[in-house]
């Protein structure tokens, strides 16, 4: 299941679970032009001396992975203050517009941070760990894609799709 990540909300693909395959190809691509591009930028090919191609097919399925099961932990923590007796305006920011309360806002925030945390995390200590051996390399390839496939759209408001769809 694809919660978030970079395309779509959680709560979009429980409703119309053919999404799943806009989200899993969007986001294959943007994992692809991230790690393409941090590779150039640190110059991984240089110092790994492997090429691009070798470095990308044996990364990129991990990347692409742990990417769906580190924002599938950050949809965990904002599925877990849906059990917590919050007030409703905080409620509401978190399960249909982030922007309408600071506490609301901010436990996105979390959620964003905690999925961030553990891409970094999944990458740097499995997916980069035999492929890139310098740590400090390592680490910058696996902040950037902590970075920029962090779950953005944690960030819209869910209840865009449903006036979208004419659901709300």
């Amino acid at each position: 299941m694809k919660a978030y990540n970079i395309i779509f909300p959680v709560w979009f693909i429980w409703l119309l679970p053919p999404v799943v395959l806009i989200a899993l190809t969007g986001n294959f691509i943007i994992d692809s032009l991230v790690i393409l591009i941090a590779f150039r930028i640190f110059k991984v090919t240089e110092l790994t001396h492997l090429s691009l191609k070798e470095l990308y097919t044996k990364s990129i399925l991990q990347v692409w992975g742990f990417g769906f099961l580190a924002d599938f932990i950050g949809v965990l923590l904002l599925i877990a203050v849906s059990f917590l007796p919050i007030p409703n305006p905080v409620a509401g920011a978190v399960f249909f517009n982030p922007f309408t309360n600071l506490l609301g806002f901010l436990i996105i925030l979390a959620g964003i941070g905690l999925a961030s945390f553990f891409i970094y995390l999944f990458n740097f200590h499995f997916t980069f760990k035999k492929i890139i051996e310098e740590k400090a390399l390592r680490g910058k390839v696996s902040l950037t894609l902590a970075m920029v496939t962090a779950p953005w759209t944690f960030l819209l408001p869910t209840q865009w799709y449903y006036q979208w769809f004419n659901w709300g």
